[in-house]
């Protein structure tokens, strides 16, 4: 396999366990927020309730921002060359590897340190 196809399918499970995770979350914070409702504490019940509700509405920004990387990084054909750097593009450097791609962190695969990079970045333009 290819390093560019090994690099896309790493970054792509990283994204979808990222979406797992919080689906999970959310689930469970959709569990908690059902028990609290169940609870008549007064205006401690109401209060938990509210802190509930607010990390679930921050979990659905994170998941929604993860889904749409996840649509974005899908639109990336790994086997793809250019004769220009694009995004997709696996670029070596005297300072390392760079994949253009989307800001995704750093990684090792076949004893190669790489960073994903956006595009929209300094390093990345």
């Amino acid at each position: 396999m290819m390093l560019k196809q090994k690099i896309y399918n790493h970054y792509l499970h990283l994204i979808n366990e990222k979406v797992k995770m919080l689906e999970k979350v959310l689930a469970d914070l959709k569990e908690s927020g059902a028990n609290e409702t169940k609870s008549t504490a007064g205006d401690k019940h109401e209060t938990a309730l509210a802190m509930v509700q607010l990390e679930q509405e921050k979990m659905r920004g994170l998941l929604r921002e993860v889904q749409q990387q996840l649509v974005d990084f899908e639109k990336i054909d790994p086997t793809r060359t250019t004769a220009i750097i694009a995004r997709g593009s696996l670029v070596g450097t005297d300072r390392g590897l760079f994949w253009i791609s989307l800001a995704l962190g750093k990684i090792t695969i076949d004893g190669k340190t790489l960073l994903a990079l956006s595009p929209q970045s300094p390093l990345g333009a």
